[in-house]
């Protein structure tokens, strides 16, 4: 069996990696998938303290996680593919809906 606190390093380190991904990409999909990977770091903590403590509420927490992140995948390519065909790039520094 495997240690929870091995599990938690690599939850730890995917968490880290999507966070530097968010604040050094600037492409949308990019950041998108970075989020993603943030999401799914946090199920897996999830998991190994669910496993770790017998229990299952860590388990149902990632079904409510999985959720959010499904609806969450929905809402926001569609979002990205409307500003794509507004402004015609993914660069996050090029958007400019907000401006006058």
């Amino acid at each position: 069996m495997i240690p929870v606190s091995h599990v938690l390093t690599l939850s730890a380190i995917l968490f880290g990696i999507g966070v530097a991904g968010v604040i050094l990409r600037r492409n949308a999909i990019v950041v998108f998938m970075c989020i993603e990977l943030m999401l799914n770091a946090v199920n897996l903590g999830f998991v190994a303290f669910a496993s770790g403590m017998q229990s299952m509420v860590g388990v149902m927490f990632v079904f409510f996680v999985l959720i959010v992140a499904a609806a969450e995948a929905v809402v926001g390519l569609s979002i990205i593919l409307a500003i794509f065909r507004n402004s015609g790039t993914l660069n996050i520094e090029e958007f400019n809906l907000l401006r006058w």
